[in-house]
């Protein structure tokens, strides 16, 4: 494949990279549409397919001119805040990094469909606005619903810090190990007691308001004394580390693997897809996910077309009935799984894999998450699958990959923790701390999903199966990638300080576009005695960029912004729109 693209670097460079790493020869060209990309693509069998992709597609263009306002504009900064008491932006190009892998499918989609023979679209549009809606959409869903959160949001939460000044990341998934490892170094049992609960949902919540007796234990505890108690425990812990000490690791490559099933004989080809149908339309998945990477990976396929068929424990997924619920299911859960049919499975038992493998042979693609190793000890790995269907396309969506020995448990925070996010997604006058927004959780789904695609367009070209693995740690890399490179040239990796940092107006904050923070800091002052939409007026009669920032996610569905963006399933729990349009 050939393809030219045009626009700005922040929308083209992390899928100029992908476009590369699958095989295609890249033309950049100057010019285009400003604040707009364009990719056009052409090659044998597929003709031309065309993605575009902007900062605003559903947003006003005056709303959603860069980065800065495109998170403000869409409750990133709201939802990225929740630890501080106060909206933040991100300091990474996380709008952008996540449209770019969203263009990367929507033309990984295109072509595929093309290929199988059907009248589908060849033409494909996404934006940041669509991504960041996209990332914000469990937080949304379960903030327009009656029921209330199972546990107070308010801010605070890690990174703890120990006596030394190490500041480091703890992961517990069950209550037992993170009361062994409080108890370990003396925290006192009323706050071991409550703040398990608010740290066990800051997955949820994006935020955890723990005892402070905890961080004082934490830093009256020196690091050793810290590692011990967890290594005892069961507990987990990683200090966060710096961008500096990523340049010294191994280069990152492709942030996932194809590998075609060795002596696979081909095999019938999927039927083509109906004229003017989704490019994914005909196609099953089978999705054996939990939490967020595996289960909305399979969700952006069933959005292309895809029918998914999810593999759940005997007596169904219990994050169904996580609070808060719209008609009795989880919002959360909804906007990961909605749509998807349900099958339950004992996987563990010999009927239950001999069930899912009478599955698997109709099927187009299996997709899980399962701890590493665990596939393999029950006889489900890629090698068994593809004896049962030589034309599977077998997805793997890892934490690790298998690239950083004695990495600790792959889960969002530690990934952040480890690979420097910590420290890229903070300006430099704030000390380096994960988001408590799931951050390489999403963005892991979307090169899950990317994954997929690309191995689906394989099998379509070869006749045989594909192995791909994808991981949160090539999803980390993605996001960091900008400041790695700012690191490994001798630059301050951190963007300054205060990058991105709202202003306060008389009723709410204001977010500047990047190119206008300067001046816009300039007239702090006066724009904390105007209104917000009086002082995004002030400062685009200046000819400078702006729009005020979302601060309560219930009102984003009537925000004048996004007004008729937003629609509710049967369950009336809230649906963001689409990441694409096809044409």
């Amino acid at each position: 494949m050939d393809f030219q693209v045009s626009g700005p670097a922040a929308l083209t460079a992390p899928a100029l990279g992908r476009l590369r790493a699958l095989g295609a020869t890249v033309r950049e060209l100057p010019g285009g549409r400003p604040g707009a990309a364009r990719f056009a693509a052409t090659g044998p069998g597929a003709g031309a397919v065309t993605a575009h992709t902007a900062w605003a597609d559903v947003l006003p263009d005056a709303d959603a001119a860069d980065e800065a306002t495109v998170q403000a504009a869409t409750g990133v900064m709201q939802v990225h805040g929740r630890r501080d008491g106060g909206p933040r932006g991100l300091a990474v190009d996380y709008a952008a990094t996540c449209a770019s892998v969203l263009t990367v499918q929507g033309l990984l989609a295109a072509l595929l469909g093309r290929a199988r023979g059907g009248g589908v679209a060849a033409e494909v549009a996404t934006g940041a606005d669509r991504a960041a809606l996209l990332t914000v959409s469990q937080y949304a869903a379960a903030a327009n619903v009656p029921e209330a959160e199972a546990v107070p949001s308010a801010p605070g939460g890690p990174p703890f810090t120990a006596a030394c000044g190490t500041r480091f990341e703890l992961e517990a998934l069950e209550p037992a190990p993170w009361a062994r490892f409080w108890r370990a170094l003396g925290a006192p049992e009323e706050a071991l007691r409550t703040g398990w609960p608010a740290f066990q949902f800051r997955y949820a919540t994006a935020c955890a308001p723990l005892p402070e007796a905890l961080h004082r234990t934490a830093r009256a505890a020196s690091w050793t004394w810290i590692r011990e108690a967890a290594a005892a425990s069961g507990a987990e812990v990683c200090a966060l580390h710096t961008l500096a000490e990523r340049v010294a690791e191994a280069a990152p490559g492709a942030p996932w693997t194809l590998t075609p099933y060795d002596g696979a004989r081909p095999a019938a080809a999927a039927p083509s897809p109906p004229s003017g149908a989704l490019p994914l339309s005909g196609l099953t998945v089978l999705e054996a996910g939990r939490r967020i990477q595996a289960p909305l990976a399979a969700h952006l396929l069933g959005l292309l077309g895809a029918d998914v068929v999810r593999i759940e424990p005997p007596g169904g997924d219990p994050l169904r009935g996580m609070p808060p619920c719209a008609s009795g299911i989880s919002a959360r859960w909804l906007a990961l799984n909605r749509g998807k049919r349900a099958v339950e499975a004992d996987i563990k038992s010999p009927a239950g894999r001999a069930g899912l493998c009478e599955l698997v042979a109709g099927a187009d693609v299996f997709l899980h998450n399962w701890a590493p190793g665990k596939a393999e000890e029950l006889g489900l790995g890629a090698g068994s699958l593809a004896s049962v269907n030589p034309r599977l396309v077998y997805a793997y969506t890892s934490g690790w990959a298998g690239r950083l020995p004695g990495a600790p448990m792959g889960t969002d925070f530690m990934v952040q923790a480890r690979t420097g996010v910590g420290e890229a997604v903070r300006p430099a006058d704030e000390p380096p701390a994960p988001s408590l927004m799931t951050l390489i959780d999403v963005l892991g789904g979307l090169v899950g999903a990317e994954a997929v695609l690309a191995g689906l367009l394989l099998r379509e070209r070869t006749g045989r199966g594909v192995a791909v693995e994808s991981s949160l740690l090539g999803a980390a890399e993605t996001l960091t990638a900008p400041a790695v490179r700012r690191a490994a040239a001798g630059r301050d990796p951190r963007r300054p300080a205060g990058f991105r940092r709202p202003l306060p107006t008389a009723d709410g904050w204001l977010a500047p576009a990047d190119g206008s923070s300067a001046e816009a800091a300039a007239e702090s002052a006066r724009i904390r005695e105007l209104t917000s939409p009086q002082a995004v007026a002030a400062l685009r009669e200046r000819g400078l960029s702006a729009t005020a920032v979302i601060t309560d996610l219930t009102a984003l569905p009537e925000d004048p912004r996004l007004r008729g963006a937003f629609t509710r399933d049967p369950h009336g729990s809230l649906i963001v729109p689409s990441p694409w349009r096809f044409a």
